[in-house]
């Protein structure tokens, strides 16, 4: 199967579908009283890494690819406390909760080691760009 979209030949990108998938079968399993609070927000959050992936490979510059970096990295640390919170809660058990955490764990440093990457490339990019305030008279 070819991959259309640059996003779907990422590792990091397929990392984070498999982390989606992986979620909502643990939050399959929480109470229905949940289902407008922690459910929701996990829901919401891990979609969020997935879009935001994706959409950053939409971007032409490094500094907005980053941007889109920054907020699919802080993302999948709002699914790692909705998980803290469900754990106290009873919801997942403390194996359920170490095995989410390294998923968590990848998924995160991948991201970030992504995030750094395009901010050293924005740097380099404008350092090599010859600067417009000069004057020419």
């Amino acid at each position: 199967m070819g991959y259309p979209f640059a996003f779907e030949r990422l590792e990091v990108w397929q990392l984070a579908r498999k982390f989606f998938k992986y979620s909502y079968s643990l939050i399959d399993t929480f109470p229905s009283c949940e289902r407008y609070n922690l459910v929701d927000q996990i829901r919401r959050a891990t979609t969020s890494i997935a879009l935001n992936l994706a959409e950053m490979t939409s971007r032409s510059s490094y500094k907005e690819q980053a941007h889109y970096s920054e907020i699919a990295y802080g993302s999948t640390i709002e699914v790692y406390c909705a998980f803290l919170l469900s754990f106290d809660m009873g919801y997942i058990n403390e194996q359920q909760l170490e095995e989410l955490k390294e998923k968590i764990s990848e998924l995160s440093n991948k991201i970030n080691a992504l995030k750094n990457s395009q901010y050293q490339r924005a740097e380099q990019s404008n350092k090599q760009q010859p600067s417009s305030n000069k004057n020419n008279n």
